[in-house]
């Protein structure tokens, strides 16, 4: 199936603790197997079991794509040493750290929170290797809580300006949907985690939500 629902660790916010960068599915190393085996199986994609800083919020803290990652200055040295492994990293530092909420991306673009200084977006465009453009999301600087993207469409805040959705859709080369997950919530990137052929959102998600999210990101 492209879409399952679900909680992880007891929450329905389940882009919180997951991160689909590239090729891999990022997982809290804090889930019991069981579960971990069932979510990778559903995105029948690599997966890797880590903490950020003794952190399992892994969706708020990390952001990439197949060239590289962005992570929170919160990560250790051994957490580097371990994303690494998977491609460049940019280390986002002076309080603008929570890097999976305020970058989205695929492997065609990036969108940059305002919060994130112009020289901090230039740095994660050359680590993803993509052009990043600063945007807000509806009026809110948290952009990755605000959309979830992979790299067929874009699935966004329902309040989005239109200005906004054109520089997104530009930025990102994929079509822009506005939506909601679990039984209204416009927060669609807290409660999303996609890959380019499979979705998990959270429990609670209706079905003309989930109908929304197959045809945002093109997952029929």
């Amino acid at each position: 199936m492209p879409i399952s629902t679900g909680d992880i660790l007891g929450h329905s916010q389940v882009g919180v603790y997951l991160s689909v960068v590239g090729d891999v599915l990022f997982m809290p190393s804090t889930l019991e197997d069981e579960i971990a085996n069932e979510i990778e199986s559903s995105f029948d994609m690599e997966s890797h079991r880590i903490t950020i800083g003794g952190s399992a919020l892994l969706g708020s803290l990390i952001r990439g794509n197949k060239k590289g990652v962005a992570v929170a200055d919160i990560a250790t040295q051994d957490d580097l040493d371990e994303l690494s492994s998977f491609g460049d990293v940019v280390i986002l530092e002076s309080g603008v750290n929570a890097a999976g909420n305020l970058i989205e991306c695929n492997d065609k673009g990036a969108i940059v929170s305002p919060t994130i200084p112009i020289a901090g977006a230039e740095m994660i465009s050359d680590v993803l290797s993509v052009t990043a453009i600063r945007s807000q999301v509806a009026g809110h600087g948290t952009v990755g809580s605000m959309m979830v993207a992979n790299n067929n469409g874009v699935l966004i805040h329902p309040d989005v300006k239109s200005a906004e959705a054109e520089a997104i859709e530009q930025a990102m080369q994929a079509p822009v949907m506005v939506g909601t997950v679990t039984f209204g919530s416009p927060f669609v990137g807290a409660g999303c985690c996609a890959s380019d052929t499979h979705a998990l959102v959270g429990s609670g998600s209706t079905g003309p939500e989930l109908n929304r999210i197959e045809d945002a990101l093109g997952l029929i």
